[in-house]
């Protein structure tokens, strides 16, 4: 397996850990009965535990491009030590993404986001 592929399901576990995480907080906030049930007038889910849910769909978001970068670049052959790199960045970056985020650390977090973005576009300029 190229290790591109391997850090994109090192980055799909890491989305499952934080849907975890949010999951724990909206427990704690709102209690397990509200969750299960149909969340109709469910009070909004605030501090770390909103944060956790926000971090995770940022993740989503930015999983669903670093899938496509990394097929495209494994699929065309056009792996190499800047898509690595890429994709090394990117995963390490979402990692410390999603620990800013939850902390509360607004101004950290969206540089960290940017650097994440950095590794996409190492891994876009190799299939350009």
């Amino acid at each position: 397996m190229k290790p591109e592929m391997m850090l994109l399901l090192w980055a799909v576990v890491l989305a499952f850990a934080q849907a975890l995480v949010a999951v724990q907080g909206a427990v704690m906030r709102v209690g397990l009965p509200m969750l299960a049930g149909n969340r109709e007038n469910m009070p909004a889910i605030t501090g770390w535990a909103g944060r956790a849910a926000r971090a995770h769909r940022n993740m989503l978001e930015n999983l669903t491009l670093f899938i496509a970068l990394v097929t495209v670049a494994v699929v065309a052959g056009k792996t190499n030590g800047m898509t690595l790199l890429g994709a090394q960045i990117f995963v390490w970056a979402r990692l410390a993404y999603a620990i800013v985020y939850v902390a509360g650390i607004p101004w950290l977090r969206t540089g960290v986001w940017f650097v994440s973005v950095i590794g996409m576009v190492l891994i876009f300029l190799q299939l350009v």
